[in-house]
């Protein structure tokens, strides 16, 4: 099949409409986030579909709000909630250094520069920035205490609560530091539970080591409120009577068929 000049032109015009859209949707993206970056990064105002506002400088706390559509402004979404769940922090770098790097393919590709060329340089300049940066890396000792809580005093320098750093960082070392594996020095965030109460301050936040429930004691039907020295049972099977997947009702007419549900209940849990 043989195209005219005129359709490889609009074809290859196409292609460059399509890369330049791609780009400039992940420049809008990183400008979104780049005033919030660094110490003296300014806090995002974010109001959410049901009424509620979130002030935050966190990267990906701001894309995660934001409604987008274009594929490649998603994928820059994605590249923040990865970047939190790898590493926790730099959410807000990896977008604005990743829009940085696709505006300047946009020189490159005005010079006439392939797109594969361009991203095989990019391939060779990833391997060896992470060459240098494992030259340059610190280990750190997961038991050294003061080195943990002076990376974490760094990574809160650019949030909100940055002036209570003093006793939040010593309080997340700690709470990390209990639920730690110590042979492979991983740890499970899931079994860290914060819980939010109105009424006081950031420097009312305290570490509790045990299970803080935030039910309050029903003391109508005249319970203990304390407890000390309790065992405590974990039960791995459920008390109440089981449910049908059919919805159904059951229909007593006298007492002595609620006796017979009841007693059936009780052999079942027994």
């Amino acid at each position: 099949v043989k195209m005219s000049k005129g359709e490889q032109f609009d074809n290859k015009s196409q292609q460059d409409d399509v890369r330049r859209s791609n780009i400039m949707s992940a420049k809008a993206i990183a400008d979104a986030v780049r005033t919030s970056l660094g110490p003296r990064g300014m806090d995002k105002m974010i109001q959410t579909a049901d009424g509620e506002v979130i002030i935050t400088n966190d990267g990906a706390t701001i894309l995660r709000q934001m409604s987008v559509s274009h594929p490649t402004a998603k994928m820059m979404v994605e590249l923040s909630k990865s970047q939190d769940i790898e590493a926790g922090d730099g959410t807000t770098s990896v977008v604005v250094m990743a829009g940085g790097l696709l505006n300047s393919c946009s020189g490159l590709l005005n010079r006439g520069i392939h797109p594969n060329q361009i991203s095989d340089a990019f391939q060779l300049a990833c391997k060896k920035s992470t060459e240098i940066l494992q030259e340059m890396g610190t280990p750190v000792d997961f038991n050294d205490r003061e080195s943990l809580i002076k990376c974490t005093t760094t990574s809160l320098s650019s949030k909100v609560v940055s002036q209570n750093s003093s006793l939040l960082a010593p309080l997340a070392v700690d709470a990390v530091m209990k639920i730690a594996d110590p042979l492979d020095n991983n740890a499970d965030l899931n079994m860290i539970r914060v819980v939010r109460k109105l009424g006081g301050t950031v420097d009312d936040t305290e570490l509790v080591d045990g299970i803080v429930f935030t039910q309050k004691a029903a003391k109508g039907a005249g319970g203990p409120t304390r407890v000390q020295n309790a065992k405590i049972a974990v039960l791995q099977f459920q008390l109440s009577p089981p449910k049908t997947d059919i919805e159904n009702s059951v229909v007593i007419s006298d007492y002595q068929q609620m006796d017979r549900i009841l007693k059936e209940e009780r052999t079942y849990i027994a």
